[in-house]
């Protein structure tokens, strides 16, 4: 199945956060939750759970980065 990479706005604070709790092998559910909603909003449909890939490295706008496995489009 195909992977979709979502982006998600954060704050550097959330962002370091997120990061720490993926390390000790926690998870943040807001932002899972959020890259599953994305994931809808591009009109796929999710076929498992959000994995966390890390963030951006930008000086200003920081993003947190998700693969979300997703169902192929059917073509008939």
């Amino acid at each position: 199945m195909p992977l979709l990479r979502v982006h998600l706005d954060s704050d550097r604070a959330t962002a370091r956060r997120v990061l720490q709790l993926h390390q000790e092998g926690k998870t943040h559910h807001e932002s899972r939750e959020a890259a599953l909603e994305q994931a809808w909003r591009q009109g796929r449909t999710p076929a498992g759970d959000p994995v966390f890939v890390g963030i951006t490295n930008g000086r200003r706008d920081v993003q947190l980065l998700y693969d979300v496995e997703v169902y192929s489009d059917a073509t008939r």
